[in-house]
């Protein structure tokens, strides 16, 4: 039987700078509760939440990004989880860059 592979992920959350006048959106409520789930659905530990509410996504200036990518760079998280893939491909393109 194949060893199921442990991952501390790192669940990323982010609401459009347009969309953020609402104070704490329901929209991050529910992409948070969303991957929460998944990540125990698959028997994975969450290492920490990362919520940049109301920033754009044009830039990777945004407060929980950057403190994402340092836990990244500094082997706490080895998976992140969002919701969307246009998300990951940006992180992918940063990463890389």
């Amino acid at each position: 039987m194949k060893e199921r592979e442990q991952y501390n992920v790192g669940i990323y959350c982010r609401l459009s700078k347009d969309d953020a006048d609402s104070g704490d959106s329901s929209s991050i409520i529910s992409q948070k509760s969303m991957l929460e789930k998944y990540v125990r659905d698959n028997g994975w530990s969450v290492y920490g939440c990362y919520i940049d509410d109301g920033h754009t996504g044009t830039n990777f200036s945004r407060p929980d990004f950057q403190r994402m990518i340092e836990d990244i760079e500094a082997g706490k998280i080895n998976l992140v989880a969002v919701k969307d893939a246009y998300v990951k491909l940006r992180i992918n393109i940063h990463l890389v860059s």
